[in-house]
């Protein structure tokens, strides 16, 4: 099978100085010498049929390379002499030419060799075990056999218009409205009419979620799929648990449903062509299968062979899906803003009619600013966004303007001129990230075609058979997004000047006991036993290091509380409490720090430490 060939090279410098053109289409150039320095050389081979697609998957494996060094510069150099089953020189180029354009569009500060030279280039290479790496760039099947649903082409050429809806009613055209004081919401509005989705760098939650050791990519496989270390395992868990909880507490039934399902069931391909996403197929015996990427598949077949009556309605079922799969955009996975594999918290509520269905996704929107809330994400950290078509919009304005009313801030609004999904109406809150990227979290939307395609029904006063309406909501969004948006929430703040923190109920340790000396090991164990014994994540640094050191890292760890124990502590027992979200040493009695801590922590879900309780015992998770 042919390939991109790539020699990839991480060098102290390069020089090199074009001498003659060794081909009719060499670019045009200079020859005068050029020298990069602190640069991952590319020696480029293009083959016969490689194209477009592996030049992008050439880049996207190339930045994951660069993110583990912490280097974010290329030199683009074709280099002939890697393969004899060489393509064309206008369809290499090309190819080369690709490679650039989408590097610079992914935030890499990238450099080419003119293409067609004879080239003398002197090289010094650094000397670590990653530093030379040979690499063959083949095309996934996927990409070769992917299927692209009908609501993908159709939403690019969704014909919409945009507005500014105020709390008060007034809907004013997005390009007569004065944004001063809603710099967010402008961010919002540039991005989503843009339609652009790539970042052009890396966002600062990459670095953060790697320094915390929470999670990383997995090289063994791609961007959009993630490992995930003790810490964040334990964050993600949190807060799975704490959205389910808050799920049955709206009154959903919790169900399981599988992650893949037949391409080709009469029910499912039709719904396939009418959702915007690209499914990952698989091949099993005589079957073509695609990995869910909802769990409405699972949730609609089960409510086909579900017996209800008006009675029951509003009907509620809900599933966290570990996980959802997406076929995103090569250019558009970035970190845990947007992968291919998410955990989705997904609820369905089946309605008997307009005035039902519009009750409960009042109850909806305020349920998912709740939960939003409980993650410390206040209705200053994120904006809303409404789509609806023109019809909807004309014969229930007062309804969508009472949601802008709860809100109580102006949001974003796109009017469809006709339905092009399968919804009349969705709403979302929008984070806005440090890079003025916009990602939803929470959204609810009006499904008034999946009750018939799945022929779910149910009975009614008269005991006749009718579909209900359906709302779709994610009450807090993917995982993955949560712990996104905590962490560019918590770059912002450290950009203010304070520190940046987690909200202490997913502090993977919320405090850290450090004893002044080797003297007071003993005491300082002991007070971590009394704070384990509460329900409270609490670790103990017995390693030989000083102790300003231990309370340095403990810093760059985002421990809530660093406790400091020597003789005063002991012999008065009062404890020296660092405290992160104020910046001041207190001083306090035990029993006081653990009466604080569990109050601030009332009604989150709990789980122990993740690792060892002492430092010494704990391994260092990197990539």
């Amino acid at each position: 099978m042919n390939s991109l060939r790539v020699l990839q090279l991480h060098s102290n410098y390069i020089e090199y100085k074009p001498i003659k053109k060794e081909i009719d289409r060499a670019e045009e150039t200079g020859k005068e010498p050029i020298l990069l320095e602190e640069v991952v050389v590319l020696f480029t081979a293009v083959e016969k049929d490689d194209n477009e697609t592996v030049a992008i998957q050439a880049i996207e494996e190339t930045q994951n390379f660069l993110e583990k060094l912490e280097v974010n510069k290329i030199l683009l150099y074709p280099y002939a002499h890697l393969s004899n089953n060489l393509a064309k020189p206008a369809v290499a180029l090309k190819v080369i030419k690709t490679m650039e354009k989408y590097a610079k569009e992914r935030g890499i500060e990238t450099y080419r060799a003119p293409f067609g030279w004879n080239k003398k280039f002197t090289i010094s290479i650094k000397g670590h075990p990653l530093a030379e790496q040979f690499r063959l760039i083949q095309p996934t099947e996927a990409q070769k056999e992917e299927k692209v649903s009908k609501a993908l082409e159709a939403e690019e050429k969704m014909k919409s218009s945009w507005y500014i809806l105020q709390p008060n009613g007034n809907l004013i055209p997005v390009e007569k409205y004065d944004f001063t004081g809603q710099e967010n919401l402008e961010s919002l509005t540039r991005y989503e009419i843009s339609k652009t989705r790539a970042s052009q760098q890396t966002p600062p939650h990459i670095r953060l979620m790697k320094k915390l050791q929470l999670v990383d990519y997995e090289p063994g496989s791609d961007p959009g799929n993630l490992r995930w270390y003790p810490k964040g395992r334990l964050i993600k868990s949190l807060i799975e648990q704490f959205v389910t909880n808050a799920m049955l507490e709206y009154g959903a039934m919790e169900v399981e449903t599988p992650v893949m399902y037949d391409f080709h069931h009469p029910s499912l391909v039709d719904y396939l062509d009418r959702f915007p996403a690209r499914q990952y197929i698989l091949k099993s015996e005589d079957k073509d299968l695609f990995l869910r990427f909802a769990a409405c598949f699972g949730q609609f077949l089960m409510l086909h062979d579900t017996q209800f009556s008006y009675r029951q309605l509003p009907l509620r079922i809900y599933e966290l899906t570990r996980y959802s799969f997406r076929r995103e955009k090569s250019g558009e996975i970035t970190g845990l803003r947007r992968q291919r594999a998410f955990t989705m918290p997904d609820c369905h509520a089946l309605c008997s009619n307009l005035k039902q269905m519009k009750n409960e996704f009042n109850i909806r929107f305020k349920l998912c600013m709740t939960v939003l809330q409980g993650f410390e994400l206040e209705k200053e950290d994120y904006e809303l966004a409404i789509r609806f078509t023109k019809d909807f919009y004309e014969e229930n304005r007062d309804f969508i303007v009472s949601l802008v009313n709860e809100f109580r801030k102006p949001a974003l609004i796109e009017m469809l001129k006709e339905k092009v999904l399968y919804w009349i109406m969705k709403w979302e809150f929008n984070v806005i990230d440090n890079q003025d990227k916009a990602s939803a979290l929470s959204t609810d939307q009006i499904d008034v075609e999946n009750a018939k395609r799945y022929d779910i029904t149910y009975v009614d006063e008269n005991g006749d058979r009718q579909h209900p309406l359906i709302l779709h909501c994610s009450p807090s969004g993917g995982v993955e997004r949560c712990i996104y948006a905590l962490l560019e929430k918590a770059y912002r703040e450290q950009q203010k000047g304070k520190a940046p923190t987690l909200p202490l109920w997913l502090s993977p340790t919320q405090v850290r006991v450090i004893p002044v000396s080797d003297k007071f090991m003993k005491d300082a164990e002991e007070i971590t036993k009394t704070i384990n014994k509460s329900n409270i994540r609490v670790s103990f640094d017995d390693r030989p290091q000083t102790m300003q050191r231990k309370v340095r890292e403990a810093e760059t760890e985002w421990v809530n509380y660093v406790l400091v124990i020597g003789q005063k502590e002991k012999d008065s027992g009062i404890i020296s409490v660092r405290d992160r979200l104020t910046g001041k040493i207190r001083k306090m009695k035990l029993a006081e720090l653990v009466d604080e801590i569990l109050k601030k922590t009332k009604g989150k879900p709990f789980k122990p430490l993740p690792l060892p309780e002492k430092l010494s015992k704990q391994p260092q998770f990197r990539g």
